[in-house]
């Protein structure tokens, strides 16, 4: 990466600040965490190798320690990590995966080599014997016997330091020292935190100033162009003119472009193919640059050109680069200058990773006479409502934050629950789905809500955007522009909308099957003609997309109970129930300040503006959740209370029977537990979810009943807010009416 390790200043200082650390906290009992803090192109991994150097270096050791070292990295970055590495300390350490690994022992100065996913996935390839007798506990088990010290570095940590799985790493390695290193650390509190700051990295030229979001993209010229290519117009003319640029500063720079294509869902296999086809025919015929002529190079996992060969290099021919996800995390291309992001990508974010790729300088310098040099850019169709900053394709896949059981004022429950094993279920929807919507639709009354005058779909596109710090940004400065989808590009985005409303069956064989209800319907009862785009653009209009939404949603549950059910075999599993001592979340939740949860902190799930999105998916909790929350929060008589998940056997459910006469579970909202050693069974209801509940609700009765007869202290029912008060129903045979609510007792918890 730098040439002849010339290190940077600030890189040089950090190093030597990082060893002195070290070496303190190495004279201490005990296992230390250190968090190494470095901004996203600063030469992380250089700096990590050249501090691992220099701590192992004998002739700085009065102590004669010696050391081991474990390096975990997510996807294949200690890959990338070991690469480079090897290339740039050659002839300090020795570089291992864990197969390369002689005597079930990490030698002295020998580097381990390990994958985050694969240590604790199904198979468990580092944890259980192998045919040689091979396993980590035993590794380095007969490392420490050696009374060499471990060093575990984990790279970009921030994907994998909190959650059970990471805790118990870190336990089973048992490390001297754990080194976290990471642009965005979670961790508090450590034991040392060296930082380098990005004032410092930007100062000496190792990375750009500044990431600029289509710059002066409202000047270009619409005349009936899908917002597809007028990205790629945007493109290729802003490559022109680094490369004339670079050319006026004597470099010989080739800025390269990468191209992100959609990541969509495996089984959308055409769909993605279009968006690749359309990529190349543009380039082709707008630019010539293609395969043939090699300015177009393609890395995707079943379609790789040769011409990938040296694409790093700062002279290299290609100016194109078409890729999904490969490159997002770890591959350094100092090159790569442009950064285009299409709308159709599934999760409609700015991956920090992606974007770290373009941040490098090629040649560790800024420029003085064209400080457009000095910028990376990106060029995009999203609309400015659909821009998040953050890793947030990480942040599903990997758990970030916690809630922990309060064991101070827990007392185990013990109550009996149910959860049902699905033995096999349909995956995919037949053609009975249509008639199951159209009734769904004239239920619902979809033909006389939908808004059928507005026919042209807006689109609000963000324009000359700018991120200074990409690890610390959370808002983009920019302006917008209004843009009208041409019918190409409504098509797309249609088929993109049914992929989406398959919900939980396979969308490959399930998408003719939305396309088909939704065509059933809008010829029949709209009058449209058959797949008319015009009726595409009802669909898609803001006004309607979450009505039309709601109709698919209810038309699949009712699939699933009908049609699924008569072939679905589920066994029932009872259990006896106690609180989970921890919860895992994703970014989808935010802790919120609640005094009385029992899971600390309390975390809630929650979607931009409580919107409705293009594919649907609404955010926060009801309204009468959360006023419930309040209520208990503040009432005097309760403990704690514990807010109920779904579907999974460490959340509480109760059997009852559904209208269908099918064995079903309910997962009552609140456990809620009171000062006198009471616990009650709460699940708020309004207006039509307090009149659909009668069969959860009998359900729940009968079992309180029958835990009291074995001394259970159990109460509860349904629970409505009625005129500023709560009032529920516990009767073993649940009637609803809003205008007779006498057999509703008033609860009081104050």
């Amino acid at each position: 990466m730098l040439m002849n390790l010339q290190l940077k200043q600030y890189q040089d200082e950090k190093v030597e600040e990082l060893k002195n650390k070290i070496n303190e906290l190495l004279e201490l009992d005990g296992s230390k965490l250190c968090i190494f803090e470095a901004p996203t192109g600063s030469g992380k991994t250089i700096m990590v190798g050249e501090f691992l150097k220099r701590l192992v270096n004998p002739l700085d050791r009065e102590d004669e320690k010696q050391f081991s070292v474990i390096w975990i990295s997510v996807r294949d970055l200690h890959n990338q990590s070991k690469k480079s590495l090897e290339k740039n300390f050659e002839n300090v350490f020795c570089y291992s995966h864990f197969e390369d690994l002689q005597n079930n022992i990490i030698g002295k100065n020998e580097i381990l080599f390990l994958n985050w996913e694969k240590i604790y996935n199904q198979d468990r390839i580092y944890i259980r014997d192998n045919e040689k007798g091979k396993n980590l506990s035993h590794i380095i088990e007969n490392t420490k016997q050696t009374g060499r010290e471990i060093i575990l570095i984990v790279d970009e940590s921030h994907h994998t330091n909190l959650g059970p799985n990471a805790t118990k790493v870190r336990a089973d390695i048992s490390a001297k020292i754990t080194l976290e290193v990471s642009a965005t650390p979670i961790f508090h509190d450590p034991d040392g935190h060296i930082k380098v700051h990005f004032e410092k990295v930007v100062a000496e030229g190792m990375i750009k100033k500044e990431v600029a979001i289509n710059p002066e993209f409202e000047k270009l010229k619409v005349d009936g162009k899908s917002s597809r290519e007028m990205v790629i117009e945007a493109t290729i003319e802003k490559q022109k003119k680094l490369l004339k640029y670079y050319k006026d500063e004597g470099s010989d720079v080739n800025p390269l472009v990468l191209i992100q294509l959609p990541n969509l869902q495996k089984g959308i296999n055409d769909l993605d193919k279009d968006v690749l086809t359309d990529v190349q025919k543009i380039l082709k015929r707008k630019y010539d640059i293609t395969e043939d002529n090699e300015r177009l190079a393609i890395w995707l996992a079943d379609n790789k050109t040769p011409n990938l060969v040296n694409i790093e290099k700062s002279t290299n021919d290609v100016e194109v680069l078409i890729f999904k996800q490969a490159i997002a995390l770890g591959w350094d291309c100092p090159r790569a200058q442009i950064l285009v992001i299409f709308r159709e990508t599934e999760s409609k974010v700015f991956l920090l990773q992606t974007v770290g790729r373009i941040m490098r300088m090629p040649e560790y310098h800024h420029y003085q006479g064209h400080p457009e040099l000095n910028k990376a850019y990106v060029f995009t169709n999203i609309g400015v409502n659909e821009i998040k900053l953050g890793d947030e394709i990480a942040k599903e896949y990997f758990t970030i934050q916690e809630a922990k059981r309060n064991d101070k004022v827990y007392k185990d429950l013990s109550l009996p629950s149910i959860h049902f094993i699905r033995q096999r279920e349909k995956t995919r929807l037949s053609g009975e789905f249509s008639k199951i919507f159209m009734d769904i639709a004239e239920k619902l009354n979809l033909k006389n809500k939908l808004n059928i005058k507005k026919n042209e779909i807006s689109k609000e596109i963000i324009v000359n955007g700018k991120i200074i710090n990409i690890d610390k940004a959370r808002t983009i400065e920019h302006s917008i522009m209004n843009y009208h989808s041409p019918d190409v590009e409504i098509q797309m985005y249609y088929d993109l909308f049914c992929k989406a409303s398959t919900g939980e069956f396979a969308p490959f064989d399930s998408m003719d099957r939305i396309k088909s209800a939704l065509n059933k319907f809008f010829t029949r009862v709209m009058g449209f003609e058959n797949d008319d785009p015009a009726f595409y653009k009802v669909i898609l209009n803001p006004d309607n997309i979450g009505k039309v939404n709601e109709a698919l949603t209810t038309a699949r549950e009712e699939y699933k109970r009908t049609v699924v059910a008569q072939d679905e075999e589920r066994e029932m599993e009872s259990l006896v129930w106690n609180l989970p001592k921890i919860i895992s979340y994703n970014s989808n939740y935010k802790a919120r300040s609640c005094k009385k949860s029992i899971m600390v902190p309390y975390y809630s799930r929650y979607t931009n503006n409580n919107q409705t999105t293009l594919f649907g998916g609404y955010g926060e909790d009801s309204k009468v959740e959360t006023d419930f929350i309040n209520y208990l929060d503040n009432a005097n008589k309760v403990e704690w209370w514990f807010k109920n998940g779904r579907g999974e056997a460490n959340y509480f459910a109760v059997p009852y029977v559904d209208k269908y006469g099918k064995s079903s579970a309910f997962y009552v909202d609140f456990v809620v537990y009171l000062k006198n050693g009471e616990v009650w069974l709460l699940d708020t209801k309004k207006g039509q979810t307090a009149e659909s509940a009668k069969e959860r609700a009998e359900g729940l009765a009968k079992y309180i009943k029958d835990q009291k007869k074995k001394g259970k202290k159990l109460f509860g029912g349904i629970v409505i807010p009625v005129d500023g008060r709560w009032r529920y129903n516990d009767d073993e045979k649940y009637e609803y009416n809003s205008n007779e609510l006498k057999d509703w007792k008033f609860l009081d918890l104050n």
